[in-house]
């Protein structure tokens, strides 16, 4: 069965508080919703392994800021450590993304993109799309619709044209601005 995530992370309990805040942008490199996520306070740090580095992604004064371009099949989180620095950006493709209750989803097809801060971009969870796809969970058109989003990034990612990881760092100056003025949702 296909997931539907939400941007505010309000279920996931490792994070004791947070600010949010989001906004629909529109201009010539990006349209679609932007959201800002400042973990304030979590239970414990989230490490992630690929290969021989391990890397931490969540943590207390940790910064996500997800992109959910309008025309697109696929959403970026970049995750900023307590300093500022890009630690990583994870690229879901999804099958649709957009808002319920004001709340900014996506509805994950499993298949995932890592691009790590030093440009080396992984392949994940390829055998969760398989086991979908072999357990009716997607059909044979949206695991197509996966493979081909994710070649497509990965060219473009390649290239050195996908214009969403270069864009994070202006729509992180925006919300985070947001937030200092206070309107944090």
């Amino acid at each position: 069965m296909i997931k539907k995530r939400y941007a505010d992370r309000r279920d996931w309990r490792r994070i004791t508080q947070r600010h949010y805040v989001h906004e629909q942008v529109e201009n010539k490199v990006f349209n679609g919703h932007v959201t800002l996520l400042q973990l304030i306070e979590v239970t414990s740090p989230l490490d992630v392994r690929y290969g021989d580095e391990t890397i931490r992604i969540a943590d207390a004064g940790y910064v996500w800021v997800q992109q959910f371009p309008s025309d697109a099949h696929h959403a970026v989180t970049s995750m900023f450590d307590v300093t500022g620095q890009l630690v990583q950006n994870y690229i879901d493709i999804c099958l649709r993304t957009g808002v319920e209750d004001g709340r900014i989803y996506w509805e994950d097809l499993f298949l995932d993109l890592i691009v790590l801060p030093s440009g080396e971009v992984l392949l994940v969870d390829v055998d969760e799309l398989e086991a979908a796809r072999e357990q009716g969970d997607v059909s044979e058109a949206e695991y197509a619709l996966a493979l081909a989003e994710a070649k497509q990034l990965q060219k473009q990612l390649q290239d050195g044209t996908f214009p969403l990881v270069a864009h994070v760092e202006v729509m992180k100056e925006r919300l985070e601005l947001q937030l200092k003025q206070g309107t944090p949702r």
